[in-house]
């Protein structure tokens, strides 16, 4: 287990799936979730590749700060084919404000285990994180 700068441990799962996510496009999207009690970050939910953005979104508590991964695909003006690894940090206004803290400062260093996040989003309610902040954001 990776040892962050706020005292969040990283679970290795975390890496793991990202690596498959990234290499093998295993999943769609991973949300990620820091357990307090255990003081480390673990995989809460993965989405198969078939699954949507709305699926993804609705994944995200609407109370509840999370980190999540989603592999975006999209095709450019030129008509190519692209995909960008995007890193959201979903910090809700309503969320906990010692939840919001924890997830601010771990935020850097989890995302330093997951080598190859292409776009970084900081998102409190959906409309920050809404696929045409995204589509903009990937080019």
């Amino acid at each position: 287990m990776a040892n962050a700068a706020s005292g969040m441990a990283v679970h290795d799962d975390c890496k793991l799936k990202f690596l498959d996510l990234k290499a093998k496009r295993t999943y769609r999207f991973i949300v990620y979730k820091i357990e307090e009690k255990q003081k480390q970050v673990v995989v809460e939910k993965l989405g198969e590749p078939s699954q949507s953005y709305e699926d993804f979104s609705a994944c995200l508590p609407a109370d509840e700060c999370r980190y999540a991964v989603y592999d975006f695909d999209y095709v450019t003006e030129e008509n190519c084919q692209k995909s960008r690894i995007i890193f959201i940090a979903w910090s809700p206004d309503i969320s906990r404000v010692r939840s919001k803290m924890i997830y601010a400062s771990s935020k850097d260093r989890f995302k330093r285990e997951l080598d190859g996040i292409q776009v970084e989003l900081q998102a409190t309610d959906p409309t920050e994180m809404g696929l045409d902040v995204i589509r903009s954001r990937a080019n």
